[in-house]
């Protein structure tokens, strides 16, 4: 087992057979989803209780966090393909001198992007109730201008209000997807942010329609995957029509890439959004020509 103790690099970290088993599994996951890394380790762990290679215990969770410690200490594992989503940055910003302002200024030229969901006939977001989630989701929904919001402000008034500015600065329609778990909290938290939501709308936004749709996890997707399910927790009083728990990471990354994808497109007019795309690029060019600045293609 892993030295609780390890500090800093471990290169001599020499793992036992059942461990170089384990790690064997869990890169055979990160190659079958390379598409969507980073992942977070409970969704690696739900792909190995799929896989049969761990028990749904929470003595495996553990472990497996363990281990992975770890691996990426010694180098087996690379950082980047995990998510922890653990760290609170505040930076200052600043320069090492005029050509890296220059070359800052360039960057943003390059990446320059207009609101791509401006001209679509009703607006979307996307939450997630899991906050290592939100850098596969930001990928896949940011081509369509669809933001990712997630964390405390499920449950917390100023984003909840929020929601409802947005939707009073707009007045599109507004389709707010929701990704959470399938347990008495996830459906309670649902119910509760559409309810919260669309009374704070009602009043700043009059007239303007606030919808939500679960797009995962549904008993649906349980039952068509065969997703690992537990019971209930006792205690929990909560309405709730299910009789076994899902967690959200415990959907596939690639169907989750796919559902939330279906979820977007089937909302948007593609022929709209690539006339806004020519536009973009029209106007990102015009930028680098203006500033003087070599041009290159833009950002996907």
């Amino acid at each position: 087992m892993p030295d609780r103790r390890s500090r800093g690099y471990q290169p001599r970290w020499k793992p036992q057979a059942p461990t170089l088993e384990l790690l064997a599994a869990v890169d055979r996951v990160l190659d079958r989803y390379r598409a969507q890394l980073p992942l977070t380790i409970r969704q690696i762990w739900y792909s190995l209780i799929s896989d049969g290679v761990l028990a749904k215990e929470g003595r495996t969770y553990k472990r497996l966090i363990e281990v992975m410690g770890m691996a990426r200490r010694s180098g087996r594992i690379p950082w980047e393909a995990l998510r922890d989503d653990t760290e609170i940055r505040a930076e200052p910003a600043f320069y090492a001198g005029p050509d890296d302002f220059r070359a800052a200024l360039r960057q943003a030229a390059v990446d320059y992007r207009l609101d791509r969901q401006t001209g679509q006939p009703i607006r979307l977001e996307l939450w997630s109730e899991t906050a290592g989630m939100v850098n596969q989701l930001r990928r896949l929904a940011g081509p369509y201008g669809v933001p990712v919001y997630s964390g405390s402000g499920f449950s917390g008034l100023p984003a909840k209000r929020a929601a409802a500015l947005r939707a009073a600065a707009d007045r599109r329609p507004v389709k707010v997807f929701v990704i959470s778990d399938w347990d008495p909290s996830g459906v309670h938290l649902f119910s509760a942010l559409a309810e919260d939501v669309s009374a704070f709308a009602a009043v700043d936004a009059p007239g303007t329609e606030v919808a939500f749709e679960r797009l995962a996890v549904t008993e649906r997707q349980i039952e068509e995957h065969r997703l690992p399910t537990a019971p209930t927790k006792a205690g929990d009083n909560r309405s709730f029509t299910g009789t076994s728990t899902t967690q959200a990471e415990a959907l596939p990354p690639d169907v989750l890439a796919a559902v939330v994808r279906e979820a977007i497109t089937s909302h948007h007019d593609p022929h709209i959004l690539a006339r806004l795309l020519e536009r973009e690029e029209r106007e990102r060019h015009d930028l680098l020509t203006g500033l003087g600045l070599q041009t290159d293609p833009g950002p996907d």
